[in-house]
């Protein structure tokens, strides 16, 4: 065997192996990892346009450690906020039309009141 037939077993060139991506993002998600960027767009020396990137890639148990649960208060994201919401603006209605019932029972009764007297 010559040294050019000898070949020694090279790593796969398609990238790490799957267990390896897995443990990785297990990782991620268990320690949390955040990404920031922002983009400028000027022109002529005036800005136009910024955008500010903030990500935040972690578990569930991991952002709420963190003090982040803004999924569970978004109506749009959970049905328990949703029923939260609509119970508020129920009761919020209903303060309302009873503010004007009563508004409307004083002015009615203000009526007769000026009308017997009239008599």
């Amino acid at each position: 065997m010559t040294d050019v037939d000898y070949r020694p077993a090279a790593p796969p060139a398609n990238g790490p192996s799957t267990a390896n991506l897995a443990d990785i993002l297990e990782r991620v998600l268990d320690k949390g990892i955040v990404i920031a960027g922002d983009i400028k767009i000027d022109l002529l020396d005036i800005e136009l346009l910024t955008i500010r990137l903030r990500l935040f890639v972690a578990s569930v148990e991991t952002a709420r450690k963190a003090g982040i649960d803004w999924w569970e208060t978004d109506p749009a994201l959970s049905s328990k906020a949703a029923r939260s919401e609509l119970r508020e603006e129920n009761a919020r209605l209903r303060e309302r039309l009873d503010e004007l019932e009563s508004a409307d029972d004083g002015d009615a009764s203000s009526s007769r009141t000026k009308a017997k007297a009239g008599s």
